[in-house]
């Protein structure tokens, strides 16, 4: 901290201790409406004056009003506690009021200051749309109907304008139209405020050229679901054709299979015309040798005994 500047401060305060600060408020209010300028200062107020750009309007002093303008043209009044009353308020009233609050003993109490504006209630915006190739053209519109001819050839007043579309918000200050161009169908909401009225215009713009989501994603889901129900039936005819050709095969292997025995059995096997080198070598391999058993001699036929019956011939009968 810089104890220098504080001390200084001090020192100051100290020297002139009659010097006050002065505030400074901002008030807002729409035409027609009733206005109340209040003194911020703490106490009773013994003096006070309201004056406009150094021109003094009214007056109060040990509880005595004293007006320095007509009346009737100022439509103002001082309250007991010092508070500035405007009633009917116009344009024309809007300005810098300053109010000076002194002590009983002449000594000045506080100095504050006004900043006061007088606006016009925003009128019912209007909200326009228009598709153009596949797009939307929004145009949000807030102007105050002119009541005279002098008013007409003067200039327009303006607004804060928000135009809020399905991917964000839009704001444009001091003006009175607003326009956006996108892709995007939805609601539109177009509004029109200053600092003593708001009014709002909502509107639900489609535009045929463009189509909605769900819709997108909907066909997108019967073509997948098409061609997978394809794929799904070429599967099912592949699947049952190749069960049918190995059904047929099986078939025509039964039917032929009888015929290739009885050709079997009819054909005999025909001994080859030239034999093989094995079997070669088997018939050029020398037997092997076997074992002699000692001869016997030949039995001797036995002598006959008696004489052998001659055969006598067969008689017919």
């Amino acid at each position: 901290m810089n104890f220098r500047r504080i001390f200084l401060v001090k020192c100051l305060l100290l020297l002139f201790p009659t010097v006050k600060c002065i505030s400074t408020s901002w008030i807002y209010k729409a035409v027609n409406e009733t206005a109340l300028l209040s003194i911020t200062a703490p106490g009773n107020i013994y003096e006070a004056t309201w004056t406009r750009g150094g021109q003094r309007l009214v007056q109060i002093k040990d509880n005595k009003t004293k007006h320095f303008v007509n009346k009737e043209q100022c439509r103002c009044a001082i309250l007991r506690n010092g508070t500035l009353q405007i009633q009917r308020v116009e344009k024309a009233d809007s300005g810098n009021y300053t109010v000076m609050v002194y002590q009983k003993d002449g000594k000045l109490k506080a100095e504050e200051n006004v900043i006061f504006f007088v606006q016009e209630p925003v009128p019912q915006p209007v909200l326009i749309a228009e598709c153009r190739n596949k797009s939307v053209s929004v145009k949000c519109e807030a102007k105050q109907k002119a009541k005279n001819e002098a008013k007409e050839k003067g200039k327009d007043e303006a607004f804060t304008i928000e135009l809020t579309q399905p991917n964000g918000k839009k704001i444009q200050k001091n003006a009175t139209v607003l326009e956006w161009h996108g892709w995007n169908s939805g609601t539109f909401r177009c509004v029109a405020k200053n600092q003593v009225s708001e009014k709002m215009t909502e509107k639900a713009i489609k535009c045929s050229g463009k189509m909605d989501f769900y819709l997108i994603l909907g066909i997108a889901g019967g073509a997948v679901f098409f061609v997978i129900f394809v794929i799904c039936l070429i599967y099912c005819i592949r699947r049952k054709k190749t069960k049918r050709n190995e059904v047929y095969e099986e078939e025509r292997v039964m039917q032929t299979l009888p015929m290739d025995r009885e050709n079997g059995m009819r054909e005999l096997p025909q001994p080859p015309s030239r034999p093989t080198p094995k079997q070669l070598r088997v018939q050029q391999r020398p037997l092997p040798p076997q074992p002699q058993e000692p001869q016997q001699p030949r039995p001797q036929p036995r002598p006959r005994t008696q004489p052998r019956t001659p055969n006598l011939p067969r008689q017919r009968p």
